[in-house]
């Protein structure tokens, strides 16, 4: 399984939003393409579950499924038609927290029955943190957001955050690396941008991009089996459910700024 998350559009990409949809590909198609190419020899069904999050509906609590039946997407091809139908709709909300797509990954583990999974995340900047928060703690959607990484480690999955514009990503590296809580070292932060930005050959970046991001996942496999955390159930696993996919009467992201600095968010999940 792989699901992604698609967050925020503050950061401006050819003096337009991260997410704008146009002729070429903005840094999200970017991204989901690398990635969907990377893991074509290993899909099987090719149905890959999406939802999103960060929206007016959804905020910093809830996420949305891709598909107003909530069924799964057909392949990469259809992730990315979804995502242009969507993206240029959304009017975004302030908050934004990873906690509710990790506990939507945590919620289809626990359905596949404990089968491995990987969550990959695709966002331009990282969790809420406010001017009221004080030096040195975390604020309520950083808190929630480390919980449900370190509830995640007693699943069988992976989660990759794969950081698209300018950031700022510092707590994003700090998650990566400072969670002494969690049964295994269940994240992966990776700068897409920076990667991207290098002086070499569009191929070897998309090859750089593509090792960065799932280098990790051979000894993550190693541990949860280690840890006998494939084919377990959980009494307490978070029991999501996705709302509908949004529809909104008024302006699009497309045509304003209004929305430049808010959220939007998508998960994929594919086995």
């Amino acid at each position: 399984m792989m699901n992604l998350m698609l967050v925020s559009a503050k950061n401006p990409f050819k003096r337009r939003s991260l997410h704008h949809i146009g002729n070429g590909l903005n840094p999200y198609e970017q991204a989901i393409s690398i990635i969907g190419k990377t893991l074509a020899a290993f899909d099987e069904d090719n149905l890959i579950p999406c939802f999103g999050f960060g929206d007016l509906s959804t905020r910093d609590q809830d996420v949305f499924s891709f598909n107003p039946d909530e069924s799964y997407c057909n392949g990469f091809e259809q992730v990315l038609s979804r995502y242009r139908e969507i993206a240029p709709n959304i009017q975004f909300a302030g908050l934004r927290s990873f906690a509710p797509i990790i506990e939507m990954a945590m919620t289809i583990v626990e359905k596949g029955g404990g089968e491995y999974r990987v969550l990959v995340v695709i966002a331009n900047s990282q969790v809420t943190r406010t001017i009221n928060s004080q030096h040195g703690r975390l604020s309520p959607q950083e808190q929630k957001t480390v919980d449900a990484i370190v509830e995640a480690s007693k699943y069988p999955l992976s989660i990759i955050l794969i950081g698209v514009g300018d950031g700022p990503w510092d707590m994003m590296e700090e998650f990566q690396d400072n969670i002494p809580t969690r049964a295994f070292d269940n994240f992966q932060f990776v700068n897409f941008t920076e990667i991207m930005a290098n002086n070499i050959s569009l191929s070897r970046k998309e090859a750089a991009f593509a090792l960065a991001a799932f280098m990790k996942i051979p000894s993550q496999y190693k541990a949860a089996i280690e840890l006998h955390l494939l084919g377990s159930r959980k009494a307490n696993a978070p029991k999501r459910v996705s709302l509908p996919t949004p529809s909104y009467d008024s302006v699009s992201i497309g045509s304003s700024s209004t929305y430049d600095n808010q959220a939007f968010g998508g998960y994929l999940h594919m086995p």
